[in-house]
């Protein structure tokens, strides 16, 4: 690529069309692999892992090749951004802009054949989430943000933008977090339970593609424990310009993670807090 066509890149519009070129990219790997039984490492097992402890943490070939895939597209298309992926770690830490990944988010369902997961692609520009994108190449969902609106276009090819939906009160919202083992203290357990208390109903499962539905208005509050950058930075985006929040639980920034609240509705993002907050 010539100097003169990677400078046309680099601004919003371009940034948007390389992440769009990357989940393309990811896809031709996960799907490569799903349904094919692929090889499963167990991350937990690992003596330098870091993250959250769980008893089973699952990556397989199409998790590293899908990371591989954009990792490539990155280092030729802005080899001064950063890069911080879930399989290979960092790249250029101190640049300006880095694009944050995860290959498949939710590989636990992967590996278990069903389509609750997700490619996800951020992009931070010092330190704050600028774009977000999530691809379900199996469904063939894609949800992404513009500088201002979410998009997601589905099966049929269709766009549409994206709106979370108006939730008054906590007794009347739907809750949902990818499952209940991964609060992993007596206290984040607790927590949680108050807030499930709290609303209508509860259900599990979701990973990324729970935040992709909280923006397109069919769920309302998610609250999730545990989370690393890779798991949320793309996701942020998504939400917030489909018009809902998310923060952690102590209502800072949640760019780099940790016990997160994410809502619809800012009236029911704040009485998850007092919830969760409250002894």
């Amino acid at each position: 690529m010539s100097q003169n066509s990677r400078a046309d890149i680099h601004n919003s519009t371009g940034f948007l069309a390389s992440a769009h070129a990357m989940a393309d990219a990811a896809a031709l790997e996960t799907i490569r692999f799903f349904r094919q039984n692929p090889a499963i490492d167990d991350k937990s097992k690992d003596p330098g892992n870091t993250g959250p402890q769980r008893d089973f943490d699952p990556v397989t070939a199409a998790d590293k090749a899908a990371e591989t895939a954009i990792r490539r597209i990155v280092t030729e298309n802005f080899p001064n951004h950063g890069m911080h992926g879930e399989e290979l770690g960092r790249l250029n830490p101190d640049a300006r802009h880095c694009w944050v990944v995860d290959p498949i988010d939710g590989t636990a369902a992967y590996i278990l054949g069903w389509p609750m997961w997700g490619t996800l692609i951020g992009l931070t520009e010092d330190g704050n989430p600028v774009l977000g994108m999530m691809d379900q190449p199996f469904t063939r969902e894609r949800f992404w943000t513009t500088d201002t609106q979410t998009l997601a276009r589905g099966h049929e090819g269709t766009e549409r933008v994206l709106k979370t939906r108006s939730c008054e009160d906590i007794s009347n919202a739907i809750l949902t977090t990818t499952h209940p083992d991964f609060f992993a203290t007596t206290e984040q357990k607790s927590a949680f339970l108050r807030v499930s208390g709290a609303a209508k109903t509860t259900r599990y499962g979701g990973d990324c593609y729970a935040y992709a539905m909280l923006a397109s208005g069919f769920c309302d509050l998610i609250v999730e424990s545990g989370l690393n950058a890779y798991d949320i930075a793309a996701l942020i985006p998504i939400v917030e310009k489909a018009g809902g929040i998310i923060t952690t639980w102590s209502g800072d920034p949640a760019t780099y993670g940790g016990d997160v609240v994410a809502s619809g509705d800012p009236r029911v993002h704040a009485a998850a807090l007092d919830i969760i907050n409250s002894k």
